[in-house]
This record gives structure tokens, C-alpha cells and sequence, in this order.
């Protein structure tokens, strides 16, 4: 990919240019460690670092422009300086990568929980119908079969349009991400035409960034307004809305394109019904819109229902065949992390879960509770450097739904595991002394101490609940990374013990 500098230039009326501007620019980057002969570098300022203070070494490494937002005595380059480089950014990347998301059928799912579940059923259900299709997400990138590493749930604007000029250049037809409420919120996906957008629930989470519940649904709602917004290239945009949820009602409203509600409880265009929960699977019809649709699913929980709605109504928006979304359907296994049972042969139940706010830690044990006959053991902790409001919420949801409360720590990041996980014991002696369903809970702060003290616990017909990290492999402590993967743990820990 190159462009002349002089064209990028155009779309910045207030830059102020010092330099050649005849210079071919054959990359874009924000990291000075990226550039190469031919980059154009982008001075970012953060919180812990700031990108002024790197151009020059980007330079040195062959960067024929710098943007920067104050004057900047380098020589080798063009100085392009604007009043910000983030905005300016956002204009210059998906302009230099061609507008790739212009090509592509894009579908974006946002909400708190079930955004990568959804994302895979999707997936899975366009490649039945026989396209090929990229997924962005949580737990990796894929271009078909070929799986890529992610840095965040939606990589910032440079990355993000590289990967969709990549995925265009490649043959994808669709691409099905993720989209954050931090993407939304900082323009992230500056320069995405999407087609369809899908809204799954809205509950306590990322306070530390948004501050307020309010901000928080607010950005989610920027989904929607860009499937209306003026301009569009691309026809037919949809708009995929769980009204079951009371924030639904506010995507709804923001959405200035057809809308397909879905959900279980009411009326809605999508529902479901003779809903059947078992450890194995769910049996279930769904109704509406399309028809009485029986299904028998390979995933279960009621949650897993409303993830599958989600993806029907984002199907049937791009015309997909029932005969495909069916068979996409019940041939779906679980994603990783995902509700995942660990088997080992042993005569319990072992689920690896990726809930790590309060809802869909209690969506996870409510679940259990649908098909578990014995105990619940619940194993959970909180994120570091993480939105503490939820920490005693969440030690009352374990409590409030589990016989029996472990707590750990998570990813504790910089701060210290004891602090968190007193603040997560708040919640959990409260709830007990309201007289609630745990009779008995521990707080053991190494992870992996407590998940053998969990499988030690249990008996036949009980089910231990490890919630929090799921398909992670690493855990982040305050100055190192290491290896550290529940599914692994409990398999190890189930094998010995046998």
C-alpha cells in the first residue's frame, strides 16, 4: 500500500506543513518501533508515554513524515503538525488503506456479555451459506481458518483498517467483530461502513473509563448511529436489538435503519420458546418473524439462547436460508472459554467461564442451577487496575448463587491481590448475612491453589464453576506475565486426584 504524502495531506486543512510533501508513504504507525523506510509516524500523547518524544528515533529508522501536534526540529522528514494527531489519525489511516470496510460486508456486535459467542455463531452461519468470512474479536482474529493474535477487543484504527485492507486483498467477503465501548468511544473505527449491528445486553462494566452507567450505554449507542449516518456507500442496514434488556429500548431509538428486536420474555420479532436446558445442550423453537424453528443445540443456557437469537436475526438481515442457519446451528460447538465443560471422566462437572462482570457471572451459575442436582462450587476473582464498583457486587452474586464461594485472584494487574480481594469479601459477607444460598466461602488468593481446593471439594452431581478468565492462557501479576490457563489447571488437578 503507498500513497503520496501530499494526498494524505488534503484531508487535513489545518495542518501546517514543513517539508517535502512529494514523499511516497508506503506505512502508517503510531509505534516508533514500527516504522520502517517509508513511514509515516504519528506522535501520540498517553498517559505513559508520549510519541514526541519517539520521532526522532522513528526517523532514524526510515519514517519519511512525522504528524505531531507542536512543532518538531527533525531533519530527514516532513513535520506535519495539526491540533490532534488522534483525530487526524482517524482520517489518515482508513484513507491510506483505501477504505477497505467500503468492500466488505461488515457486521458489528456490541454489549457487555455474549459478543464473541455471537461473533462465532454468525461466522459459523456464513460459512455454511458459503462465504468467506474474517472475524475480529476477544479472543483472536481470524481471515477463514487462519487465526491471529489481538492486542484489544478492537484494535485501534491503524491496526484495525490494516487488518480489513489485509482481509479485502484476501477474498473476505464479510467481516463479523467485536466492537468495544472503549472503540466506540475513542473512534477506534473510524472509517467502518457497517451493515448490521447487533446489540446484546447492557450491565455493570468499564466504569473505570466511562465513569457513569449513562456514558457507558451512550457509547454503545454510537453502533447504531453510524448504520443511519449520511453517506453510506454500501445498501441494506440492520439494526439487531435484545429488548429483553432495558437499555434495548435506547440502541432502538438510535438506530435510524430497520430494526429486528429479538428476546425471550415479550413480544418480540425473534423469540423462543419449550426452551429445554440440559448439561449437554438446549432444545428450543424459535418463533416470530421467520416461523416456528425447532432447534437442538450443542451449547447450553438461557444465555446461549438469547446469543443464538442474535445471530438468527443478524442472518436473516443478510438473507441467509433458514436450511443454512440451521444446520450452522446444531452443528456449533462451544467457543473456548465459553461455558466450556472439562472432561475428565470424573463424576462431577468442571465449567471453564469467561464471566467476569456481575451478570454474567450470575447468567453462568443460574445456568448450572438449571441441570446441577448437587453443590455449586463457585471459583472467582477481579480484575486489577479494573472498575472497582463491581468487586462486592460480584462477591454477592457468588455468594447469592452458589453453595460454595472461592475467592481468587484474577488478573491483578498493579495492584495488590489481598486489597481486591477484601473488597470482593465486602459483598460476599453481606450476602451471607442476609441469609443466602452459600453456606460456606474461602478467599485464597493464589488461583491456583484455589481451583485444586475446588476439585478437592467436589462429589458426584456437584459443579465447580471457574469464572473470570476463561480461553486466557497468562495471568498478569504486578511486574511479570506468566502462563496460566484454568482449563489447563483443572484438567491436571482432576487427572491427579482420580
Amino acid at each position: 500500500m503507498t500513497k503520496c504524502l501530499q494526498e494524505l495531506t488534503a484531508l487535513l486543512p489545518q495542518a501546517t506543513i514543513s517539508g517535502e510533501l512529494s514523499v511516497t508513504v508506503t506505512s502508517v504507525t503510531a509505534d516508533s518501533r514500527q516504522a520502517v523506510p517509508g513511514t509515516l509516524f504519528i506522535c501520540l500523547a498517553g498517559s505513559h508515554v508520549d510519541g514526541h518524544d519517539h520521532a526522532a528515533g522513528a526517523v532514524a529508522s526510515g519514517a519519511v513524515a512525522v504528524l505531531a501536534e507542536r512543532e518538531l526540529n527533525i531533519e530527514g522528514a516532513t513535520v506535519i503538525t495539526v491540533p490532534d494527531t488522534r483525530a487526524a489519525m482517524q482520517l489518515l489511516a482508513p484513507a491510506f488503506f483505501d477504505y477497505p470496510a467500503r468492500r466488505l460486508r461488515m457486521i458489528g456486535v456490541t454489549g457487555t456479555n455474549g459478543k464473541t459467542t455471537i461473533t462465532y455463531l454468525i461466522r459459523a452461519i456464513l460459512r455454511q451459506a458459503g462465504f468467506r468470512v474474517g472475524l475480529l474479536g476477544t479472543i483472536q482474529n481470524m481471515i477463514d481458518e487462519e487465526a491471529i493474535p489481538v492486542k484489544n477487543t478492537t484494535p485501534d484504527v491503524v491496526d484495525l483498517q490494516s487488518t480489513l485492507a489485509e482481509m479485502q486483498q484476501r477474498g473476505i467477503e464479510y467481516v463479523v467483530m467485536e466492537v468495544s465501548s472503549h472503540a466506540l468511544a475513542l473512534n477506534r473505527v473510524a472509517g467502518c461502513e457497517f451493515d448490521v449491528g447487533v446489540f446484546t445486553n447492557l450491565t455493570r462494566d468499564h466504569l473505570d473509563f466511562h465513569e457513569t452507567f449513562d456514558n457507558y450505554a451512550t457509547a454503545k449507542t454510537e453502533l447504531f448511529r453510524m448504520l443511519g449516518r449520511n453517506g453510506a456507500i454500501k445498501p441494506r442496514k440492520a439494526a439487531i436489538i435484545n429488548r429483553d434488556d432495558p437499555a434495548g429500548i435506547l440502541m432502538q431509538q438510535a438506530a435510524a435503519c430497520p430494526v429486528i428486536t429479538y428476546g425471550i420474555d415479550g413480544r418480540w420479532d425473534i423469540t423462543a420458546k419449550d426452551l429445554r436446558i440440559e448439561a449437554d445442550g438446549v432444545n428450543c423453537t424459535l418463533t416470530g418473524l421467520y416461523g416456528e424453528i425447532p432447534l437442538q443445540l450443542s451449547i447450553t443456557g438461557k444465555f446461549n439462547v438469547y446469543n443464538v437469537l442474535a445471530a438468527v436475526g443478524a442472518a436473516r438481515a443478510e438473507g441467509i436460508g433458514l436450511p443454512d442457519i440451521i444446520t450452522a446451528l446444531q452443528s456449533f460447538g462451544s467457543v473456548d472459554g465459553r461455558f466450556e465443560l472439562v472432561r475428565e471422566g470424573q463424576p462431577y462437572t468442571v465449567v471453564v467461564d469467561y464471566s467476569h462482570t456481575p451478570d454474567s457471572l450470575e447468567n453462568a451459575l443460574k445456568t448450572a442451577a438449571e441441570f446441577i442436582s448437587g453443590k455449586i462450587i463457585a471459583v472467582f476473582g477481579c480484575g486489577g487496575d479494573r472498575d472497582r464498583t463491581k468487586r462486592p457486587i460480584m462477591g454477592r452474586v457468588a455468594a447469592e448463587h452458589a453453595d460454595i464461594v472461592l475467592a481468587t485472584s484474577d488478573n491483578p494487574r498493579s495492584e495488590k491481590p489481598e486489597q481486591i480481594l477484601t473488597e470482593v469479601e465486602v459483598g460476599i459477607r453481606a450476602a451471607m448475612a442476609d441469609g443466602c444460598r452459600a453456606q460456606q466461602y474461602e478467599v485464597i488468593e493464589d488461583r491456583r491453589q484455589a481451583i485444586v481446593r475446588a476439585i478437592g471439594m467436589a462429589q458426584a452431581g456437584d459443579l465447580v464453576m471457574i469464572a473470570g478468565k476463561g480461553h486466557e492462557t497468562y495471568q498478569i501479576l504486578h511486574d511479570k506475565t506468566i502462563h496460566f490457563d484454568d482449563r489447563e489447571v483443572a484438567r491436571e488437578t482432576i487427572r491427579r486426584m482420580r
